[in-house]
């Protein structure tokens, strides 16, 4: 069945335009005016922008993580009616487990037939014990798993590196086309600051911050540059929390580094003193990197409207607070890290970013939809709107005002990062492949709809085009 979208402005990572979009079948077929006899259905989005669908390339559903579990893809409707069409999820790494085999579990057991998204994965290492790790790396990216996340964290676990284990990931990446993505904190410093602080009785969730100050976070990014450096080899940084760490970043990409970045949306809105609400309310935010001092957004916000940071991911980790969170209420370092935001990450970025004079509206949908696309394999059948592209749009309301609330959430946890946070437009109506999966705010899809997406090796084309 045909779909015309009629009277849209379309954005994209670089124009703004009115057209209709014709659809058929999973396909956007045309671009333009005059299509309405080719039209079964004419949908009407006078006064609404026409968005790509969002890419997540940062989420963890079904994580198993300090002896619990994140909750899983049956809770991906809340990613569409946020107008994320896509995610890349991190893949966890059994211990014992080779991360191909790892792939192949975590797609059965916890994705086919659950998901709402399309999606894809990153390989996780998380046990370098496993032989023969890196002999892994080019089957992964000729199955479409064209990245591996490495963790220069959580110091005292099997899945903290070395920096001759990142020196050498690097240099095995690269000879195959795949993209290192790097967790940035200096795990020896952060194990000793969380050593110092419980033994001086400072166990309330504020202190996580404390022992995860701004400068091991800095420290290590400037660190995986220079690896990156010495290998020759593109990095990628996720989740960056502090403005030292982002100009870690700038600084080694002027220098013809080839890093890239993003950050989240925790980052660009939440602050360090939300870990110091009462009645043990601070660990709701709890998550690695911590939320910083105030005076980080600004530039944040200035990096990504200037593109020394590329994307925004959620690094959604969907913890309850009851039973979960509360593991740790004898002292910090037994809270699970992370919060949920999967839903909240358009509404964020256009109510915070775009509606403040932060972020344009162009350099919104680029890091919602479009660099992720590009950097991680999915472009062009994913993160724009193209003749030939798939049909995942957003029918975005810019006149829509509301409030984010755990109550009309369908993240599938007992609590919001964002609770009572304004949220000013939001998506409308949303199509994954052509079909009409959230309308008027409300998931309409089904579980089970989500596909694989195979992914492209890193394209050094990419790289050679982004501005240093």
């Amino acid at each position: 069945m045909a779909i015309l979208i009629k009277n849209g402005t379309i954005v994209t990572a670089s124009e703004e335009y009115k057209s209709d979009v014709l659809i058929d079948g999973e396909k956007i077929v045309a671009i333009g005016t005059g299509l309405d006899s080719r039209a079964e259905t004419i949908i009407d989005a006078a006064g609404k922008y026409l968005f790509p669908g969002g890419i997540d390339a940062h989420s963890h559903f079904d994580l198993p993580f300090m002896g619990t579990n994140t909750a899983g893809f049956d809770t991906t409707p809340a990613a569409i009616v946020g107008g994320t069409t896509s995610v890349i999820d991190f893949t966890p790494q059994p211990a014992g487990m080779s991360l191909q085999d790892s792939i192949a579990k975590h797609r059965e057991e916890a994705i086919e037939g659950k998901t709402a998204v399309d999606y894809s994965l990153h390989s996780m290492v998380m046990d370098t014990s496993v032989p023969g790790l890196f002999d892994e790396f080019g089957p992964l990216v000729k199955a479409g798993i064209p990245t591996i996340k490495l963790f220069l964290a959580y110091k005292g676990t099997p899945f903290n590196v070395d920096d001759a284990t990142l020196y050498s990931a690097l240099e095995a990446a690269k000879d195959v086309g795949m993209l290192a993505m790097t967790h940035a904190e200096n795990g020896d410093i952060v194990s000793l600051l969380q050593q110092k602080l419980i033994a001086a009785g400072k166990t309330e969730p504020r202190y996580h911050a404390e022992s995860r100050p701004p400068i091991v976070e800095a420290e290590a990014t400037a660190r995986a540059a220079s690896l990156a450096k010495a290998a020759d080899a593109p990095i990628f940084i996720v989740h960056v929390s502090c403005e030292d760490a982002m100009l870690a970043i700038r600084t080694a990409r002027q220098q013809g580094v080839d890093i890239f970045g993003e950050t989240c949306p925790q980052y660009l809105v939440l602050d360090v003193d939300y870990l110091a609400k009462p009645g043990f309310e601070g660990a709701k935010y709890v998550c690695s990197p911590a939320l910083r001092d105030k005076s980080n957004q600004d530039p944040l916000w200035r990096a990504l409207d200037n593109g020394w940071l590329q994307t925004v991911g959620s690094d959604h980790c969907g913890f309850n607070f009851k039973g979960q969170k509360e593991m740790g209420r004898e002292q910090f370092t037994g809270i699970p890290n992370g919060t949920p935001g999967v839903e909240n990450r358009l509404a964020i970025l256009y109510t915070y970013g775009v509606m403040t004079g932060k972020l344009s509206l162009q350099r919104m949908v680029d890091a919602f939809a479009t660099a992720p696309a590009k950097f991680f394999g999915m472009y062009p059948r994913k993160g724009s709107i193209i003749v030939g592209g798939d049909a995942d749009i957003v029918v975005f309301d810019p006149a829509y005002e509301g409030k984010i609330s755990v109550a009309t959430s369908l993240h599938g946890v007992d609590y919001s990062a964002y609770e009572g946070f304004d949220e000013k437009g939001r998506a409308d109506k949303v199509f994954l492949r052509g079909t009409l999966v959230a309308d008027g705010g409300k998931f309409v899809g089904q579980l089970g709809q989500g596909k694989f997406i195979k992914r492209q090796p890193f394209g050094l084309a990419y790289q050679s085009r982004m501005s240093r």
